[in-house]
């Protein structure tokens, strides 16, 4: 490296050196580095070495903020010492400037120091000056340039302008006037405050540009120049805190406690003006900021630990060694709908700043605090007393990650909840949980494997807090490799969680409590961020993290409180649904793969659509910028790279990658501008940055931004990924962007036969070999311009340096149309087209590409983009089974977690339990689990399955033995049904008292002579019943069909009750009946009503019961008169009419059969003995003659109105038939 000074004056560094003739140089991308100088201080008279680098050192940490680490490893001083100015006359060498530079850099970062001493002219006579004094014309150009067309700086207002004159008394850096110091690297930062200019927004220069969301960061600030005697006040996003002075130049501001992430308007007013300097600072949240309080051991995660180890940096805070700090501990709460970050209690003051200190929990046993309720917090150390160590009331405060609070507040919650307090905890959570909103219907769904969910460059990212790069630990996630979460939050502010074991299958909280939990916050948070629930990291602790402690990680796995936090509270979502994205991807000079596998070349010179969306809703555009191959040793290259992609969704943030020029490549490979904004991930706490509904990262390996993702809020991903100088781009849409893309990447509709469709809506047919076709009828059409262009819209491309659309577009650009390189190379370079054979094989891409260029590096890269967007494209095309949830029984386990078509999952339950149910169930291929065969499992404790065998038992013999029980009864009952129709001699027992009643009327029936072969003493005949419907199988073949009148088949009811007596008899008798006793003939006994005589009497003689009672002894007392009889002559007693007890009931049944009939009761009824009165059973038949009974006719045993005066309207009843 060789550095040219000239006598313009400028400075450069180059392997070779061009002489300029004119100035500003920053137009113009050439590998220099041009710094104008003006004027020389005193050059120092000792050696260079450590004295000139550690003075170097030290006026630059104190002269620009954010320098305060820096350690110079190269540094040159230039002098230009009375300088003349061109084209004066002789007068005119009098008239000179002295200014000096100096360049110092640690080969990462470079400070330049810009000392002006005397100035008296400002312009030569070829910028219009005259050409005596050096005055009037154009002034001198004042600032620097990369020289690698990235950056340049025009110092303002000095610049070109006749205040030119008062750089040697402004500046102020390190105190003295004439002092100007930059940082001049990928950032140009100025260290010197400037009072002379005036505008509505002015940039601020403060450093650090970012800091913990919770507050304390020291940010030094620049820009105008300060008077300790006029307020500073500096507004973070909506917070004001009151600036400290420090010196002319700088400014120190406390960042508060901010409810924020990402980018905010950091502004400052002097004294009474308003807020005119601005700048953006980044919040980075707890959970994502730079760790500054390390831990040993994750003890302080544990329930009781009994110590904890922690480290910090000691030179965070101060320098001082011996400077004493104070370790105190915060608490954070969500009670209303302000967020509420608390003090809690001191953990030690006025420690050393030793780095190191060792907590014992046991030390607080006996704190009884207020704020009790706070579940989780932060440790903070900060200066003790600042004031003795920076001359300020202000320290630096250093925050740990989010912890849980167990080892501090576990003795408090013992006293009031018992020795299971985490328990406790659990469930006032899991209360107050079910009372709030569900937050899982609206998150995506997670992929089933590792490999798709790291491909699912739209919707997910790596997981902070188990990444397999860069943090492979997973302490809340045990046994996985990595997680992923989707990038934004959903509209209700929630996130989905996705971690893959070892084998790539997702984790689910069914089978173990490592596995995924949705949030119901996101870590970034919600707008706004200052209500509760809302506030990033800190809600996603206090409705998450909070309760995984609580219910899980202090508790067993097979807790209730844990299941149902598994089960019920943050269950896992399995991935039946998911749905893998479509790819397209642009590579090479250049190639396209459009969404539906179309491959075509296209080599279009300038800025062109690559995708759009044509739905009103869900908008979103992709652009592309085609530049021109560099040469060959041949000569000029008629082809294209892709070297710039700017992208928009809705109403998102504009985010453009482009490549930087080769001499810009040695640190980061890509820019990446954000609403043209230059943005950078070189720290932990920037990889992942979030903005208006897009989401933008790179991973956390790499430090070089060669490779960058962006995530918009709508599922839309692009990636973009640079080697050796080239790019490729590849775009990942959900599924409901089918049918709604156009561009160079088609239309998405699974049919490459729609693909090529102009922006007016019109389809071609066309042939993808044929390149010049393709180019001028299809591809040229979806050219872009800086205006806004009907179905093309207009350029999202950020202007610098005066380069519009029309800059990098030629449309009259003719490339080569041929594919394989023996079509368009010489014959005599057979060599390149051996050459390109051997590279390439089967890819045409590469062939070509090779062939043009004759790279290799260009080949092998078009070939690996083109292998890498084909297996993407296969894999998410492959569809994936899945089985999903099977869980696992309670009090057990699953020896395997797969879900996928073949896997056998077998259960067993832990000691003590029985297993019930089926042991084993297979994930079959049509993605279902098979039906159980012994019904759902579960683990019973041995104790509940001796009772559920027990009742099984007893259910089975009431199941079986009861209803064969009353089978056999029926059966029986049937037979006996049966035995009755077929054996008219089958008798049945009846009691004695029914069987002499229904005796006597069988004697009265038939008298003395009948013959009847029953046994009159024990048994009946059954009566029979023939209400039946029988089957005559009329009417019969060839007879007349005769309708037979109804016939009266049995007595009723009225004619055994009705009071009409024997006076109408003639009435009552059927016409076209015979009757066979119509000449008095004895009649039969066909009811249990006592014969009547044609006087009115009872026929024969009556039994006197209470004779028959006598021997046995009367049931009633002596005087006792049975109610119901009545005197007739001649000593007899009549009973009452009753239509169910008559005469012969009560005295004269079964007087053929036993001696004795029991009394009728008060109420009708025949008073029995029990059966141990032998007397009543046992006692013989008297020899005593057959009572004389008159035979029952029709009109006998009814009552006789003859009786009576008049019949009651109760008995008057017809018998007509």
């Amino acid at each position: 490296m060789k550095i040219f000074l000239h006598y313009f004056p400028f400075l450069s560094f180059a392997i070779y050196f061009k002489e300029f003739f004119f100035f500003p140089l920053f137009l113009f991308p050439f590998p220099l580095v041009f710094c104008r100088l003006e004027r020389d201080l005193m050059t120092r008279t000792d050696r260079f070495g450590v004295e000139v680098r550690e003075r170097v050192m030290w006026d630059i940490r104190e002269g620009v903020v954010g320098a305060e680490t820096f350690i110079p490893k190269h540094v040159v001083i230039t002098t230009w010492k009375n300088v003349s100015f061109a084209g004066g006359i002789d007068n005119s060498l009098f008239t000179t400037n002295t200014f000096q530079m100096v360049l110092a850099t640690d080969e990462v970062y470079t400070y330049a120091i810009f000392n002006y001493g005397v100035i008296n002219w400002s312009s030569h006579t070829e910028a219009g000056g005259d050409t005596t004094r050096g005055e009037g014309g154009v002034p001198a150009y004042v600032g620097f340039n990369a020289g690698n067309g990235t950056q340049s700086y025009e110092y303002t207002p000095y610049s070109q302008d006749m205040v030119v004159r008062d750089l040697t008394g402004r500046g102020w850096g390190n105190g003295f006037p004439g002092r100007h110091i930059f940082r001049i690297d990928e950032r140009i930062l100025i260290g010197s405050c400037n009072k002379d200019i005036d505008a509505s927004h002015l940039p601020l220069t403060f450093a650090p540009e970012s800091g913990n969301m919770l507050g304390g960061t020291v940010v030094n600030i620049t820009g105008p120049c300060f008077d300790p005697n006029v307020r500073v006040m500096c507004h973070f996003d909506t917070e004001d805190v009151l600036g400290h002075y420090v010196d002319k130049n700088r400014v120190i501001c406390i960042q508060p406690f901010l409810k924020a992430e990402g980018y905010i308007r950091l502004e400052i007013s002097v004294g009474n003006e308003r807020f005119k300097w601005r700048g953006k600072y980044f919040v980075e949240t707890p959970d994502a900021a730079a760790e500054k309080i390390f831990f040993e051991t994750d003890d302080v995660h544990r329930k009781a630990p009994k110590e904890i180890r922690i480290n910090w940096n000691a030179y965070n805070l101060t320098t001082n060694a011996n400077a004493n700090i104070m370790i105190s501990l915060w608490g954070y709460r969500e009670t209303t709908i302000h967020p509420q970050l608390e003090y809690i209690d001191v953990i030690e003051a006025g420690l050393t700043n030793t780095g190191h200190y060792i907590i014992a929990p046991q030390n607080y046993a006996n704190r009884n605090n207020i704020n009790n309720d706070l579940q989780f917090g932060f440790l903070q150390i900060n200066l003790t007393d600042p004031q003795q160590y920076n001359g300020l009331q202000i320290s630096p405060i250093l925050w740990s990650k989010p912890i849980p609070l167990g080892w501090y507040f576990g003795f408090q919650w013992e006293r009031k909840y018992g020795r299971k307090w985490p328990r406790a905890l659990c469930d006032n959570w899991i209360r107050s949980d079910r009372f709030l909103r569900n937050f899982a219907a609206d998150l995506p769904l997670c992929p089933c494997t590792l490999e798709h969910a790291l491909y699912d460059k739209g919707r997910y990212r790596p997981d902070r807090e188990c990444d397999k790069d860069s943090n492979p630990t997973c302490l809340r996630h045990k046994g996985a490799t990595h997680c992923v979460v989707s990038g934004t939050p959903t509209g209700q502010g929630a996130e989905q969680q996705c971690c893959y074991d070892r084998y790539g299958f997702l984790m689910l909280s069914y089978d173990q409590m490592w596995g995924s939990r949705p949030r119901r916050i996101h870590n970034l948070g919600k707008m706004p961020w200052n209500e509760a629930s809302k506030v990033p990291t800190l809600s996603t602790w206090f409705h998450d993290m909070r309760p995984f402690y609580s219910c899980c990680f202090w508790q067993e796995e097979q807790a209730v409180g844990c299941e149902t936090f598994r089960f019920e509270r943050r269950p896992s979502q399995d991935c039946v649904a998911y749905q893998a994205p479509g790819v397209a991807g642009v590579f090479g000079d250049p190639h396209i793969i459009t969404f539906d596998g179309t491959q075509y070349t296209f080599n279009g010179l300038g800025e062109f659509v690559l995708a759009r969306s044509v739905d009103a809703e869900h908008r979103f555009e992709i652009q592309g910028r085609f530049e021109q191959m560099p040469p060959n040793q041949h000569g000029a290259v008629a082809a294209t790279q892709l070297t710039a992609l700017a992208m928009r969704g809705n109403t998102t943030t504009t985010i453009e990658v482009r490549l930087r020029p080769k001499e810009a490549r040695w640190r980061y490979k890509m820019d990446v501008l954000a609403d043209g904004r230059r943005i950078y991930f070189d720290r932990e706490s920037l990889k992942f940055q979030h903005f208006d509904g897009v989401t933008v990262y790179t991973p956390t390996y790499l430090l070089n931004q060669s490779e960058v993702v962006v995530m918009f809020d709508s599922g839309i991903g692009v990636e973009v990924v640079e080697n050796e100088g080239y790019m490729t781009g590849r775009a990942y849409l959900p599924w409901h962007f089918i049918n709604k893309t156009s561009g160079l990447f088609g239309n998405w509709s699974f049919n490459p036969l729609d693909d090529f469709v102009l922006p007016n809506g019109l389809m071609l047919t066309l042939n993808v070999n044929d390149f010049e076709q393709l180019h001028k009828d299809w591809a040229m059409k979806w050219m872009l311009a800086d205006r806004d262009l009907s179905g093309l819209g207009s350029a999202l491309f950020t202007r610098e340096f005066g380069k519009s659309a029309s800059y990098y577009s030629n449309q009259s650009f003719v490339p080569n149309y041929e594919a394989e390189p023996e079509n368009f190379l010489p014959a005599n370079r057979s060599y390149d087209i051996e050459r390109a054979e051997e590279l390439c094989g089967e890819s045409y891409q590469c062939r070509y590409d090779y062939g043009m260029t004759l790279n290799r590096d260009l080949a092998h890269f078009t070939k690996n983009y083109y292998d890498s967007i084909i297996n993407i494209r296969t894999l998410n095309s492959k569809r994936i089974l899945s089985c999903g949830v099977l869980e696992t029984p309670r009090f057990g386990r699953k020896l395997s977690f797969n879900f996928m078509p073949g896997a056998k999952v077998s259960f067993e339950c832990n000691e003590g339990f029985v297993l019930i149910g089926d042991q084993r169930r297979e994930c079959l291929s049509n993605g279902l689990w098979n039906m159980p065969e012994y019904g759902y499992t579960e683990c019973l404790r041995e104790v509940y399955y001796t009772r559920r065998v027990a009742f099984i038992a007893i259910g089975i013999i009431l199941a079986v033995i009861l209803p064969l029980m009353l089978c056999i009864v029926c059966g029986a009952y049937r037979f006996r049904q049966k035995q009755l129709k077929e054996d008219p001699q089958w008798q049945m027992s009846l009691p004695r008292s029914r069987a002499s009643s229904r005796t006597n009327l069988r004697q009265i029936s038939n008298g003395p002579d009948d013959d009847s072969d029953t046994d009159q003493l024990g048994t009946i005949k059954k009566s029979r019943s023939y209400d039946k419907v029988y089957h005559t199988n009329e009417p019969l073949p060839g007879k007349p069909r005769i309708d037979f009148p109804a016939k009266k088949w049995d007595l009723d009811e009225e004619d055994f009750t009705s009071s009409e007596g024997s006076g109408n008899k003639d009435s009552k008798l059927a016409k076209d009946i015979e009757y066979i006793n119509k000449t008095g003939e004895k009649t039969k006994q066909v009811g249990r009503r006592p014969l009547h005589s044609s006087s009115g009497q009872d026929e024969g003689t009556a039994i006197d019961e209470q004779d028959e009672l006598d021997d046995v002894g009367s049931l009633q007392s002596p005087t006792y008169k049975r109610n119901g009889f009545t005197d007739l002559p001649n000593g007899l007693k009549q009973q009452q009419y009753s239509p169910t007890f008559s005469a012969i009931d009560s005295r004269n049944s079964g007087a053929s059969s036993m001696s004795y009939q029991p009394n009728q009761t008060r109420y009708g009824g025949v008073a029995v003995l029990p059966n141990a009165n032998g007397q009543f059973f046992n006692r013989t038949s008297y020899a005593r003659p057959a009572p004389i009974v008159t035979a029952l006719s029709q009109e006998n045993g009814l009552p006789s109105p003859t009786h009576g005066a008049s019949p009651t309207p109760s008995v008057q009843k017809s018998t007509e038939v």
